[in-house]
Formats: structure tokens, sequence, C-alpha cells
């Protein structure tokens, strides 16, 4: 039987009603949930249930079986994802931009950036998804790009759709883009989601509501900013990416 959104929301109050108990007792504030959280239901199937295994050995063989990043791998148009096709793709156009910051404010340069994410109808361009929602044949949705030199990041895209996603009867997912930041090489890759304000799913995502802490939580959700917008072509939002520290954004761990 299909769980309900009366029973997420259960789990979800439990869930808030612990991590607030053990903050009133004196635990820290915590961005990451745990890797099993239940509302979020492939994650008690998919996260790692075995200790993390140590790589022996010289650290510099096991960099040199990870992908190298370089200007040279970064195009002018893979940062714009409405001028990758023939056409025009469907959809409202946006801008974000932001910059990518360490512990202690200070921007990280030269750092890939990859962003993926449904199209204006909720859809990915990917087998897997089958939901009912048209496919764009002039939008593909996956975009990469490096930090500037004051660790600044830019995209131009469309604003993807909500879908849904089977976790629960009637689930579905808020409008959100997928990042994935990369140090020097591939084992250092980090994944986050950045999300759009005023969204009426967040109540209802048990994803975005697996961030417990309310501070961490709006740290994923991009502000509007009327500056990044373009005359007569796309509004702008703007999202900073914050690697450590209280300021930290949450990371996907083991998803």
């Amino acid at each position: 039987m299909a769980l309900t959104q009366s029973d997420i929301d259960s789990e979800l109050a439990h869930v808030r009603e612990s991590y607030d108990k053990a903050r009133a007792e004196g635990a820290p504030a915590t961005d990451h949930p745990p890797r099993d959280f239940p509302p979020y239901r492939s994650s008690v199937l998919r996260h790692p249930k075995q200790p993390l295994v140590a790589v022996h050995g010289d650290p510099e063989t096991v960099e040199l079986h990870t992908p190298v990043f370089g200007h040279t791998d970064i195009t002018a148009i893979d940062n714009d994802l409405t001028v990758q096709h023939q056409g025009e793709p469907l959809g409202e156009r946006i801008t974000v931009s932001g910059r990518l910051l360490d512990s202690r404010g200070r921007p990280v340069r030269g750092q890939l950036i990859e962003l993926w994410q449904a199209n204006a109808s909720g859809r990915y361009a990917h087998l897997r998804d089958q939901h009912p929602a048209p496919l764009d044949p002039n939008f593909t949705g996956v975009g990469r790009t490096l930090t500037g030199d004051d660790g600044s990041y830019h995209f131009t895209t469309i604003k993807p759709g909500a879908y849904p996603w089977r976790n629960h009867e009637n689930a579905w997912r808020p409008a959100h883009l997928h990042f994935s930041v990369f140090g020097a090489a591939f084992t250092q890759r980090l994944v986050t989601q950045m999300y759009f304000p005023g969204d009426p799913l967040f109540a209802y995502d048990p994803i975005l509501q697996s961030v417990t802490d309310d501070s961490a939580r709006q740290r994923l959700v991009a502000h509007y900013d009327h500056t990044l917008s373009r005359p007569e072509w796309s509004l702008g939002y703007r999202w900073d990416i914050v690697l450590d520290g209280p300021s930290a954004t949450w990371i996907e761990e083991g998803r």
C-alpha cells in the first residue's frame, strides 16, 4: 500500500522533534541529514551500510585513475543551456549566478561546477525518466563552467518544472537545479541542489525537509536578484555555494 502524505508528515514531524530535543540538550546544529532518512524512501535502500574502504598506497596513484579537468575542457557555450541546440528551448529563461566560497568566505578559483536539471515540463532527458511530460528537443539540461578568480560562476538556462517521483502517494519534487563541484579530481566531488523561492511544494518534499536545521535548509533556496535579470531575456537568481564551516551548503552524502 502506497504511503500517504499524512504518513510522510508524521515521519517528518518525528524526525524534527528528535532533532529539536537533541539541540535543546546541547547537541550541535547539523547541516546534513542521516544517510538513511526514512521519509526519503530510496535513501534507506541506497545508503552505505558498511564502513568506508581505506585506499592504501601512494595517493598520487589514486589521482591518476580519476578525471583531470582543465580550462581547455570547457567551451564557450557550456554554461548557456539555451544555445546548445539549433532551436529555442521552451520555458522561462533564467540566469543563475553566485560564488564558490570556503569556510572563511574566501573565493575558490578555477573549480569545475556542473549543472543538470529537468526541462520546463519537469522531465529529464534520460531514458529512465518515462513520466508523461514532453521532452524538449532543444534542451538537454546539462551545463558546466569554471569558477573565476573571485570564485564566481554563471549559468543561463530554463527554469525547471516540478515532477512526480513515486516516493509516496502524490509525491512531487519542487523545481530545483542539481549542482556538482569538483576539486582537483573526481574523488573530491560534492553534489547539492538549489531551489527557487516561494515554492509551495517545499513543505511536502522529504528530500528538502531532511535538512532539519532551518537555517541550513534556507541556504538551499536561491534569492531573486533583479540586477541579474536581463531586459526582455531572463530573470536572475543568486546562489552561493559554501564548502565548509557554519554557513556550509548541504551536500548529498551517500545519495
